[in-house]
């Protein structure tokens, strides 16, 4: 309704922040892709049915009233918990990595569906049980590369970014994408890889997630491609991404 003080939203929890003695901020990200902030009163009481329903990472349907400065949580149902009781550092680390990418690939006046399916998406397979921690490593990296080229931050895969040449060997996220070895010996910071990396890197565009959690991987390529996924991100979003760094250096 016009005018209401009220609406309603479908949206996934990325973060929430302390507010006063009781409260909490909540950062949204809601179905049509807009992030929201909102008010979550008495969320951090002890007992809080506000806050079973509104942890992180979960999809909730939420009654939010329109605030001067944020919104207020007036109601909240429990949609989905892709992590459940009791997730594992593994599972923690890679949902918080997804939801940090999301808060950093969502705005509050700017609708994009696709980054609200696309995180529902990555949290779920990252909450499913038969996702081992090498393949959380790729689901994780493939967001970042998927998330990021659906924002015009695009690399260049098929062939040289500065020459052309189809014998790549070598990646740089200053450069825009995969290089020849003659033309990556003239960047500072350009990352060797061979045969086997190049192919992966290329699949982590290419296939659906569920696709890569059931391929055969092996953990020290997994890692490095979640490093090149950190060094893109990092650079074309210009920002200090903590919680991916934090899932690196585990």
């Amino acid at each position: 309704m016009a005018g209401s003080r009220t609406y309603r939203v479908r949206a996934v929890v990325l973060d929430k922040v302390k507010l006063k003695e009781t409260d909490l901020i909540l950062t949204l990200l809601s179905e049509d892709g807009r992030q929201v902030r909102a008010v979550a009163k008495g969320a951090r009481k002890p007992g809080s049915r506000l806050a079973a329903r509104c942890e992180l990472f979960c999809t909730a349907d939420l009654l939010l009233a329109r605030g001067r400065n944020l919104d207020v949580v007036s109601q909240a149902e429990l949609l989905s918990a892709p992590l459940g009781a009791g997730a594992t550092y593994e599972r923690l680390c890679a949902a918080s990595s997804i939801a940090e990418l999301a808060r950093y690939c969502s705005y509050e006046d700017s609708e994009d569906p696709f980054v609200y399916a696309i995180c529902e998406r990555a949290l779920a397979c990252a909450g499913d049980a038969s996702v081992d921690e090498v393949h959380l490593d790729l689901v994780v990296a493939a967001f970042a590369f998927k998330v990021l080229a659906h924002l015009g931050y695009r690399p260049v895969l098929d062939s040289c970014v500065m020459c052309g040449d189809g014998a790549v060997s070598s990646f740089s996220a200053q450069a825009g994408g995969l290089m020849c070895a003659s033309c990556a010996s003239g960047v500072p910071g350009a990352e060797q890889l061979d045969a086997n990396q190049v192919s992966w890197l290329r699949s982590l565009l290419a296939l659906r997630f569920d696709e890569l959690a059931a391929a055969p991987a092996d953990g020290p390529t997994a890692a490095f491609l979640l490093a090149l996924a950190h060094i893109w991100a990092a650079t074309h979003l210009d920002a200090h991404l903590r919680a991916l760094e934090f899932m690196l250096g585990r």
